[in-house]
C-alpha cells in the first residue's frame, strides 16, 4: 500500500464504521484487536494487506472485502502472503499476560547453558528498537525473547543466573518504556514491576532504582501523579543517603540525575513551579558532577539531556520563551533519534505557545521526520497540531492540514 492507497483505506474503514454507529473501541473489541491499532489503520499509518486481517475488518463492518477494499482478491492467495507487522504492542502485551514461563515452575528441569552473549546482543538490539520507536519490530523480538531469558534465568548455572537476571530486567524496562510512549500505562506499570523484581534477582542494585524511573513514568502517564512522587521519592532518598559519604560512581549518577528529572517533571505537571525548579537545579548538579552525557540503564542522563528536559519543563509550566532560548542552542546529534525527535516537538509546543504557527509546524515537521510515531501518537504533538489549526483557522498553511490529517488531529 502506498501511503495515499493507506489514508484512503482508513477513510473508507472510519466512514463504514460510523456508518455502523461503533467506536473505534466498539469494532476493535468485536475483531479482538485494540483501539491503538484500528486508530492507525484510520489514520493511514497501519497498512492491512493480509486478507484474513481484511476478512476481519470486513466482518466487522458487515460489509465484503470487496466493498471494503475493491482490490482485494476472492479467493486465500495460493502463495504466502507478506507477514504483517503491527505497529502497536499487541504482542508485548501478551507477553505480560501471564506468567512468561509457567512449565517451568511446574518442571524440575536441569540446569542447562544459555547463550548469554547471543542474548545480550538480543537486548541490546532491543533497546535500539526502543529509543528508535520502532514498535512493530520490538513488539515482533520481545514475543519469544522475554520468556526465552525468563526461561534462561530459571535454568541456567549459578554462575550465569545473575547475568540473566539483569538482562531480564533491562528487557521489562525497554518494554515499560515502550508502553508508556505508546500511551498504554496500564502495560508500563505491570512490565516496570517485573523490572524491579527481575533487577532484584540479578543482584545489580542499581538496576532495580532504574526500574522504578521506569515505574514513575508509567504512573505519570496514568495521571497518578502521588504514586509517581512516591516512587521516585523513595528511591532518590535511598540512593542519596547510601551514597552521602562515599565516592559516587558514573552509574548511580546517572541513576539518581533520572529520578531528579523524573521529579522535575511530576512537580511540573502538578503546577508546582517552584518544586520543579528546584529539582530541575538539582538534576543539572548531579550532571555536572557526571561531565558528560552517558546512557547508563539506558536512562541517556547527562548536561544535554537535563537541558532537553529543561525545554520540556519549561513547556509544562508555560515558559515558551525559555524552552526556545535553551532548545534552539542544544547540539543533541550524539543522543538517540527519540530524544532528538523529544526536542523538536517541545520546541513545536513552546513556539504554539506563542502562536507562532510556521515555527511551530516546523518543529513539528521535523520531529515527524525523525520519529513519525511519536508525533502521530503522542497527545500533547496531537494536541498542539490541533491549536495550531483552530488559531490559523482558514489561514493554515497546506502543510499543517496534511500534517494533520496523518496524525489525526483535527479540530
Amino acid at each position: 500500500m502506498t501511503p495515499e492507497e493507506r489514508r484512503a483505506f482508513g477513510a473508507r474503514v472510519a466512514g463504514l464504521r460510523e456508518e455502523r454507529g461503533l467506536t473505534q473501541k466498539q469494532l476493535a473489541a468485536e475483531i479482538g484487536r485494540t483501539a491503538s491499532w484500528l486508530s492507525q489503520v484510520e489514520r493511514g499509518i497501519q497498512p492491512v494487506n493480509r486478507l484474513d486481517v481484511l476478512r476481519l475488518l470486513a466482518d466487522g463492518l458487515g460489509v465484503s472485502v470487496q466493498e471494503l477494499r475493491a482490490d482485494a482478491p476472492a479467493q486465500e492467495p495460493a502463495e504466502e502472503p507478506t507477514v504483517e507487522l503491527p505497529n502497536d504492542l499487541d504482542q508485548a502485551r501478551l507477553v505480560i499476560s501471564g506468567h512468561a514461563v509457567p512449565e517451568v515452575i511446574l518442571d524440575t528441569t536441569e540446569p542447562s547453558p544459555a547463550n548469554v552473549e547471543e542474548i545480550q546482543r538480543a537486548v541490546d538490539r532491543v533497546w535500539e528498537l526502543t529509543h528508535a520507536n520502532e514498535f512493530a519490530e520490538l513488539s515482533s523480538l520481545l514475543g519469544p525473547l522475554v520468556p526465552r531469558i525468563e526461561r534462561a534465568a530459571r535454568t541456567a548455572p549459578p554462575n550465569e543466573q545473575g547475568r540473566l537476571w539483569g538482562l531480564l530486567s533491562r528487557t521489562y524496562q525497554a518494554l515499560a518504556s515502550a508502553f508508556v510512549r505508546q500511551d498504554e500505562a496500564d502495560a508500563a506499570w505491570v512490565a516496570a514491576d517485573r523490572a524491579i523484581r527481575a533487577a532484584e534477582q540479578s543482584g545489580n542494585t542499581l538496576d532495580v532504582f532504574a526500574s522504578v524511573f521506569r515505574l514513575s513514568q508509567a504512573f505519570v502517564r496514568l495521571k497518578h501523579l502521588d504514586q509517581a512522587e512516591h516512587s521516585a521519592t523513595t528511591a532518590l532518598n535511598a540512593l542519596e543517603r547510601h551514597y552521602e559519604r562515599a565516592a559516587v560512581d558514573p552509574e548511580a549518577l546517572s541513576v539518581i540525575g533520572a529520578l531528579h528529572l523524573a521529579l522535575a517533571l511530576i512537580h511540573a505537571r502538578a503546577g508546582d513551579r517552584p518544586r520543579a525548579r528546584q529539582e530541575m537545579k538539582r538534576a543539572r548538579e548531579v550532571a555536572g558532577r557526571l561531565g558528560e552525557d552517558r546512557n547508563d540503564f539506558n536512562l541517556e542522563f547527562g548536561p544535554t539531556n537535563v537541558e532537553i528536559q529543561a525545554v520540556s519543563i519549561a513547556v509544562e509550566l508555560g515558559d515558551a520563551g525559555e524552552a526556545i532560548e535553551v532548545g534552539t542552542e542544544l547540539d543533541t546529534s550524539a543522543l538517540s533519534l527519540e530524544r532528538r525527535a523529544r526536542l523538536s516537538m517541545d520546541l513545536g509546543r513552546a513556539y504554539a505557545q506563542r502562536r507562532q504557527v510556521g515555527e511551530a509546524m516546523g518543529s513539528l515537521l521535523a520531529a515527524e521526520e525523525l520519529s513519525p510515531d511519536l508525533i502521530h501518537t503522542h497527545v500533547a504533538a496531537r494536541d498542539t497540531i490541533r491549536e495550531l489549526l483552530l488559531f490559523a483557522g482558514r489561514t493554515a498553511p497546506p502543510e499543517l492540514r496534511e500534517l494533520a490529517d496523518r496524525a489525526d488531529a483535527r479540530p
